[in-house]
Order: structure tokens, then C-alpha cells, then sequence
């Protein structure tokens, strides 16, 4: 073979991030550290390359390298796809050499059809886990593979629920997820015209294909804009044999951060759920444990998982951001990777690592990125023009002799609210000296629309997102720091696709979050090019027009 497209877990390791992407990397990573990881492999970025370069086709001599490596798998696992005795059934994972949380796609449970969910209930003599394996596998398959929306087969489950009494689906009976898995199947049949697709290889192709394709979905391109991510890159894919916490009380799935997130504290942060697999702790539908509750639950799993967190953070000398499952209290890691965390929590996790001797202080500054030195010059040029600061970070802070003159600054309206809910200091260039921290965003209130103007030139040329605001304010983001990026967060945090989202806006620092919902609406006061962007426009802000947008659209 002329080029190597595929490598085991085994094979790889964590500085090969370029070619394995992120999980793949930190999968080969955590293999070589002997942690517990399902067995699998990793289809390079460059193989997705080369499906965009062959017209969204994967080429023969990939095709053949996968299956390949498929072969090695059942070798490792003892599986094969589509046996009846004992059948392999594996995730397809999506792994960009940069972190995209939520931006594209992953199928579980492949492997499974008609004929193997009877011989699969057979050999784990547990059909309600093999009925609901399935039923997943086929609304995960027709959403991300064949883009058949998943709102159908939720409607179906809700139907299902409704009819039987019950309110979660772990009420649903071995039965129930039968049934409901030959409903899907006719679901599938009635929106693509064919048969749900019976071959393991066949559907494994189809997944693998429907990865490399969300490299370009809507989403993971503006994602890749807002963070300046190459297009070039693509994505890697990782197939991975299953494990499974959805097979009753002894089995879970959880999320995990080897310190607080949002406040830096040195103490495990997460939650999980038992008799789940990893979309149901997002989902919404069951309210999750935290993750100090596992002690309780399963006590020999959560000691080997706090173990584990602390090596890894040791060994990335960093905060992780882990997914897991426990399989019939054995515990499996899915996932590792630096972990994301607000403006105090870096300050705070920097300085701690600094004094429990893992990173050095200038790695601690390096770690957290050009802000503040970013924040420091766009202060340093306000000074220049007649402008109120708001600056928004750990606090809400502005300056007491600002306050009184909000109406000059076009801000008289918010006073109320800005006199109960900021911190006023006296010199806000002199605090930000003192106690520099990471800023998110800076909002700059001017007393006309020229002197705003005054502000960008001067800006110009910073890595900086500007957006004009109110009347005259110039808002300062950090680079990929928009509303739009915040409500792709807030969706995968939710479980939600930014389809179902409704955006109401009406300054051009709404832009982006209107072109990222799936309903953009303008108030009737907004800004002419940010009616144009919108798919509504409803009375202005003075006459309820947002009270009009959710009653007319949401409620």
C-alpha cells in the first residue's frame, strides 16, 4: 500500500494530533498509558482529504485499508460484524486536530440488524438492552447517515410513552423498543424509499462517509470561521467497539472534568447516568447524578476512575475534560482532552498547577492566551475617545463617574440595572493593571456613532471580533467569542441541533447568532441588513415584538 491512511490505537500517540485529530490522539495516548480503552481505530484527516478530493467518495485503496483494519478489530475482540454467536458492534466517532465540541457527527451501536438484535438479546439474555441498542442505532443511522430528521422518531417515542402510561423511556419494556425499532425501520423506509440497510460493512461506509461529510455542515464551518480553523484540516474518524451503559442498574455513562470548569476548584466536576448511553446525559429527558454520587453507587468504578483522572491530568499537566461508561461495573474511557473553562477558572487552575509544582509560571501565562494583553491595549486606546467601559469578565465592572452619564452614552435605559448588578470602581484602567485577568468581552459606549467609528480605526489590525451595538457601542470580542459560538454551546450542552433554535436580534452584534438558528427573527426596530438576514420580522421592542416571536413561534 502506498500511503498509510489507518492505525490502531496501539499505533498512534498523543503528538500525532495533525493526523489522528484530538480523540484519536488522546485514544492512542491513553492506550499506551494501559488506561482501560475499548479497542478500535483511526481514519486520518488525510483520508478525509482525499474524500473531498475524490468528489465525497471514499476511494477504493482507503475502502480497502478500512476493512483491513476492520479485520484486525474482530482479530482483537474475538467480534465479528454480523455474527450471530458474537457479533462486533462499534461507535463511529468524528476527531479534528482542533477541539469542535458538538459540530459533527457520531453513530453507535452499528452493527446491529434484523438478525443480530435477536442472536445479541440471546447471548447478553437481556433483550430490553438489545431492543434499545437498536432502536438508538436506527435514529442515530437515519439522522446523521441519511439526514432523515430525528424529530420523527422522537415523536414516535413520545407516542410510545403516551400509549403505555409512562414518562422515561427506561419505563419502556423489551417489547416497547421492539416495536419501536420496527417502527423506526418503517419511518426510514417511508422518508428515503428503501429498506434500512441490513450490511454492518455497508452501514459502516455509510457512517464513515456521513463523518467526513459533517467536516462541511453548516455549523462546523461557521465553528471553523469563528475559531480561524483551516477548512483543509477534515476531520480523522474513529471506530471503536462498543461498551455498553444502558444494560441495566450495574451499567452508566458520564461526563467529567478533572476540576471545576467554571470556578477552577481542585475537585472532580461532572455527572452521570446509570442505564444510559452518552447522548441520554444531555438529552435532557432523565436528570443525571453528580459525579461524587458514583461513590455511592459503585464505589470500586468511581476509585478507579478518580485514579485515572489523576494521571491524566498529571500527564497532560492540565485540566481534563473525560467521557466514560461502565459496562456491568467495569469502567471504559472514551474520551480525554484539555478542558474548556471560563475566564476565572484559568486564572485559577494556572496559578494551582503552578504551585503543585506540574507547569512552570511562564507556561502558566502562555496557557492563558493573548487576552490580557489584548484587554490592556484596548483599554489603553478607549482612553483616547469620550467612551464609557463595560468591561465583563469574573465581574460586570465599569466606573462609578460613568454611571450618572449613561443617557449620554446612548445607555440611559440600562441605569437601573447597571447601578444594582456591576462592580463600579473608580479607575477601571488602574483595577485591570492591578488585577489583570482574562476578559471575554468588552463593551466600549460612545457618545456618537463618529467617535465609535474613531475606536474601530484604532483597533484595527487587534484579533478582535468588533460589532456595533446599541446606538453608538462597539462591542470587543475575543476572536471566536460570538453569540452565535454561544448558542452552538448551549446546543450541545442541551442536546439540541441549532436547527430547533429560535434567534431574536436587532444590532449587527446579533448577526451571527441569526444566521446560526434555525429561525431567525428581527424586531421591528433592528438594523435594515440585520432584517435582511432574518426569516421574520415582528413589531419593535417598544410594541412586545419579542413577546410576538415567542408566542407566535415558540408557544
Amino acid at each position: 500500500m502506498s500511503h498509510k491512511y489507518v492505525y490502531l490505537f496501539s499505533e498512534g500517540n498523543g503528538k500525532m494530533r495533525e493526523l489522528l485529530g484530538g480523540k484519536g490522539a488522546n485514544l492512542a495516548e491513553m492506550t499506551n498509558l494501559g488506561m482501560p480503552v475499548p479497542q478500535g481505530f483511526t481514519i486520518t484527516t488525510e483520508a478525509c482529504t482525499q474524500y473531498y478530493k475524490d468528489d465525497h467518495q471514499i476511494n477504493a485503496e482507503i475502502e480497502a485499508e478500512i476493512m483491513e483494519y476492520v479485520e484486525k478489530l474482530e482479530e482483537m475482540t474475538g467480534k465479528k460484524f454480523g455474527d450471530l454467536y458474537n457479533p462486533l458492534l462499534v461507535s463511529v466517532r468524528s476527531g479534528a486536530r482542533a477541539s469542535m465540541p458538538g459540530m459533527m457527527d457520531t453513530i453507535l451501536n452499528l452493527g446491529l440488524n434484523d438478525e443480530v438484535v435477536v442472536a445479541f438479546a440471546k447471548k447478553t439474555n437481556n433483550p430490553r438492552f438489545a431492543y434499545d441498542s437498536y432502536r438508538r442505532f436506527i435514529q442515530m443511522y437515519s439522522d446523521v447517515v441519511m439526514e432523515v430528521g430525528k424529530k420523527y422518531f422522537e415523536q414516535l417515542i413520545d407516542e410510545m410513552k403516551e400509549k403505555k402510561g409512562v414518562k422515561l423511556d427506561t419505563e419502556l419494556d423489551a417489547n416497547d423498543l421492539k416495536e419501536l425499532a420496527e417502527k423506526f425501520k418503517a419511518e426510514y423506509k417511508d422518508k428515503l424509499g428503501e429498506e434500512f440497510p441490513q450490511d454492518p460493512k455497508m452501514q459502516l461506509m455509510g457512517a464513515i462517509k456521513a463523518v467526513f461529510r459533517s467536516w462541511d455542515n453548516p455549523r462546523a464551518i461557521y465553528y471553523r470561521r469563528m475559531n480561524d480553523i483551516p477548512s483543509d484540516w477534515g476531520t480523522a474518524v474513529n471506530v471503536q467497539s462498543m461498551v455498553f451503559g444502558n444494560t441495566g442498574d450495574t451499567s452508566g455513562t458520564g461526563v467529567a472534568f478533572t476540576r471545576n470548569p467554571a470556578t477552577g476548584e481542585k475537585k472532580l466536576f461532572g455527572e452521570f447516568l446509570m442505564n444510559a448511553q452518552g447522548e441520554d446525559v444531555v438529552a435532557g429527558v432523565r436528570t443525571p447524578q453528580t459525579i461524587d454520587q458514583l461513590a455511592e453507587v459503585m464505589p470500586e468504578a468511581y476509585k478507579q476512575f478518580t485514579d485515572i483522572c489523576a494521571k491524566l491530568e498529571y500527564h497532560y499537566r492540565d485540566m481534563q475534560d473525560m467521557e466514560f461508561t461502565i459496562e456491568d461495573k467495569k469502567l471504559y474511557m472514551l474520551q480525554t482532552r484539555n478542558g474548556k473553562r471560563t475566564a476565572a477558572a484559568a486564572m485559577k487552575i494556572a496559578c494551582d498547577l503552578v504551585d503543585e509544582g506540574m507547569i512552570t509560571e511562564e507556561e502558566a501565562v502562555a496557557s492563558l492566551g493573548p487576552i490580557p494583553e489584548l484587554a490592556e491595549k484596548i483599554l489603553a486606546e478607549s482612553k483616547k475617545e469620550d467612551l464609557m467601559v463595560h468591561l465583563l469578565a469574573i465581574e460586570s465592572i465599569v466606573q462609578k463617574k460613568d454611571i450618572p452619564q449613561m443617557e449620554r452614552f446612548g445607555m440611559g435605559v440600562y441605569r437601573p440595572m447597571y447601578e444594582k448588578v456591576t462592580t463600579q470602581v473608580d479607575d477601571i484602567y488602574e483595577y485591570y493593571k492591578e488585577h489583570s485577568f482574562e476578559v471575554p468581552k468588552l463593551n466600549l459606549y460612545h457618545a456618537t456613532t463618529e467617535g465609535r467609528e474613531k475606536t474601530r480605526k484604532r483597533l484595527a489590525g487587534l484579533d478582535l471580533v468588533l460589532a456595533d451595538a446599541e446606538k453608538t457601542a462597539l462591542e470587543c470580542s475575543a476572536t471566536g467569542v460570538t453569540k452565535g459560538t454561544g448558542l452552538l454551546r448551549l446546543c450541545e450542552h442541551l442536546g439540541v441541533e441549532p436547527e430547533e433554535t429560535i434567534a431574536v436580534g436587532d444590532a449587527d452584534n446579533d448577526l451571527n447568532i441569526l444566521e446560526t438558528a434555525g429561525l431567525a427573527i428581527a424586531v421591528g426596530n433592528a438594523n435594515e441588513h440585520v432584517k435582511a438576514v432574518a426569516a421574520v420580522v415582528v413589531n419593535d421592542c417598544d410594541h412586545d415584538g419579542c413577546a410576538e416571536a415567542i408566542d407566535k413561534y415558540l408557544l
